[in-house]
C-alpha cells in the first residue's frame, strides 16, 4: 500500500505537533482535534506535508 508520513499542524498557533501515516490514494486532508502543548488545550490540527 502507498502510505506516507504527514505532519499535523495546529490551526491556531501553526506549530507542528504530531506526525502520522496516511494512505495517499484517494484520500482527503486529515483534520483531527488533538492536544496542543503550546496552547495547552485541544485544538483542530490539519495535515501539512513535511517540507
Amino acid at each position: 500500500m502507498a502510505r506516507e508520513y504527514v505532519w499535523l499542524e495546529c490551526t491556531e498557533c501553526s506549530s507542528r505537533n504530531y506526525r502520522t501515516q496516511k494512505e495517499t490514494r484517494g484520500t482527503d486532508r486529515l483534520e483531527l482535534k488533538k492536544f496542543c502543548p503550546k496552547d495547552r488545550r485541544h485544538t483542530v490540527h490539519k495535515e501539512s506535508r513535511k517540507k
